[in-house]
C-alpha cells in the first residue's frame, strides 16, 4: 500500500510517503522538506513552482503568486496578463508533489492520497482542493484531514506521548497566512474536533509586514519618494527591489527566533538595518495575545481546562518565535510542545489517522473516495463513508 499525505499550505508545501512495508518519510522536493507553494505564470502560460517559481519571481514579479492558498475563495489570479484559476494554481504545486513523489517510486503511483485542510474550511473550500487534486492528475481514493487531526495524531505517535481515549489536545498551528486553534479529542477508532476557531489577520505573513513597516520607519526618512517606491512598484527594477527586500525580511525574521539579534540588508541608498528579537516581539506581542486568548477560550468551549490537557502542540513555522511559547506558558500554566520540525507535523500525522477515523462530509468531486476527516464535535467514533471507484 502506497499512501502519500500532502500538507500543502499557504508559504509551504510537505509530503509524507509510506510505501512497501517502509515508515513513513518525508518526500523530498528539490532536495528539500519543504516546498514552496509558490506559482510563476511564464509567457507561455506554463504555470512553475516552488523554488523554481522563486528565482523566476526576481525576473517579473508581477508573474508571480508566492501564495496561492490564501486566495483560494478567489476563482482568478492575474499573473502578469494571464488569468489562472486558483484550483489550476494549487493544482500545479500538487502537481511537481505527484511527480516527485511517482519518481522516487520508481514509476509507481500511491493508492491513496491524503489532502490536509483547515478545521474551519467549508465543503466549497475543500472541493477546491480536491478539484485541484483531479487536475494534477490524482486518480487514486482521496481522503481529506483536518490539520489539527493531523497534527493531534502525530503528537499521539510519539513514545510517551499517547492520546488515551476521552483525552483531548489543543493544537495552536501558526501557520504564514493564518492562526488556527483546535482542541481535539482522542475516542477509539480516531479523533474528534471538540472546538476550533482562528484568527485570519494572524500568521508568519503578517509578522512579516509588522516587520517590514518598522525597518520603514527606521529609513524612509532617508529618501521617502524612494521608500514609497519600493512599497508600490511601478517599474519591473522596483518591483524586483521589493521582492527581495521582502525575502531578507522573512530571514530576519527566522534569524531571530535563533539569534538575539540580526540584520537586514537594504537597497540603496539606505543603510542595513539592525533588528532585534525584543523589538519584533514588542511588534507581535498584541497579536500573539489574542492568539493566546482565543486558544484559552477555545479550551473552555471544549468544557476543559488548561491542566487537564494532555498537552498544547505547537506546529506551523510561525510558531518557532519564542514569545509564542513564553506567552502561553505565562498566560495558560502550561508550557506547549514543539517535538520536532513544525512545518512537517501535519503532514506526517495525516499517516496515522486510521481509515475509520475518517468521515464523509464533501462528495461531490468526481473520482473515488473524495472523503474528510472532519469529524462532529460528539464523544461518538467517527465513522468512514466512501464512493465507489468512478
Amino acid at each position: 500500500m502506497r499512501i502519500l499525505s500532502v500538507d500543502l499550505g499557504t508559504s509551504n508545501t510537505v509530503a509524507v510517503l509510506s510505501a512497501h512495508g517502509m515508515p513513513p518519510r518525508v518526500v523530498e522536493v528539490d532536495g528539500s522538506a519543504t516546498m514552496p507553494s509558490a506559482v510563476f505564470a511564464e509567457e507561455g502560460g506554463t504555470l512553475v513552482v516552488g523554488r523554481d517559481a522563486e528565482r523566476r519571481a526576481r525576473l517579473d514579479p508581477t508573474r508571480f503568486e508566492p501564495n496561492p492558498k490564501r486566495r483560494v475563495d478567489e476563482q482568478t489570479l492575474l499573473l502578469g496578463t494571464d488569468v489562472v484559476p486558483v484550483n489550476e494554481a494549487l493544482a500545479a504545486v500538487l502537481r511537481r508533489v505527484f511527480d516527485e513523489t511517482t519518481r522516487q517510486l520508481g514509476g509507481e503511483q500511491p493508492d491513496e492520497i491524503r489532502l490536509t485542510h483547515p478545521a474551519q474550511w467549508g465543503p466549497v473550500r475543500r472541493n477546491v482542493l480536491l478539484s485541484a487534486a483531479r487536475l494534477a492528475g490524482a486518480r487514486c481514493p482521496l481522503h481529506l484531514v483536518p490539520e489539527p487531526v493531523g497534527a493531534a495524531a502525530h503528537f499521539a505517535s510519539f513514545p510517551g506521548r499517547t492520546l488515551a481515549p476521552g483525552q483531548a489536545l489543543a493544537v495552536y498551528d501558526l501557520g504564514a497566512g493564518t492562526f488556527d486553534v483546535a482542541v481535539v479529542g482522542a475516542t477509539q477508532t480516531g479523533f474528534t474536533v471538540l472546538a476550533e476557531d482562528g484568527l485570519p489577520d494572524l500568521g508568519g505573513l503578517d509578522v512579516d509586514q509588522a516587520l517590514m513597516v518598522h525597518v520603514g520607519r527606521e529609513v524612509s526618512h532617508r529618501d521617502p519618494q524612494r521608500w514609497q517606491r519600493l512599497l508600490r512598484p511601478e517599474s519591473t527594477a522596483d518591483r524586483r527591489a521589493r521582492r527581495a527586500l521582502q525575502e531578507d525580511v522573512k530571514a530576519a525574521k527566522e534569524a531571530l527566533s535563533r539569534h538575539p539579534q540580526t540584520e537586514v540588508p537594504m537597497p540603496e541608498p539606505f543603510a542595513d538595518v539592525l533588528v532585534t528579537r525584543g523589538e519584533l516581539e514588542a511588534l507581535v506581542r498584541p497579536s500573539l495575545l489574542r492568539s493566546v486568548e482565543l486558544l484559552s477560550r477555545m479550551i473552555a468551549v471544549a468544557g476543559l481546562t488548561p491542566d487537564r490537557l494532555a498537552g498544547i502542540f505547537l506546529v506551523g513555522g510561525s510558531s518557532r518565535l519564542p514569545l509564542v511559547g513564553s506567552l502561553i506558558a505565562e498566560k495558560l500554566g502550561v508550557v506547549p510542545s514543539s517535538l520536532d520540525q513544525p512545518e512537517t507535523a501535519v503532514a506526517l500525522g495525516a499517516h496515522q489517522v486510521s481509515a475509520d477515523g475518517i468521515s464523509m462530509r464533501t462528495q461531490n468531486v468526481p473520482g473515488p473516495i473524495a472523503s474528510s476527516g472532519t469529524v462532529p464535535a460528539t464523544p461518538y467514533p467517527p465513522q468512514m463513508a466512501s464512493t465507489p471507484a468512478t
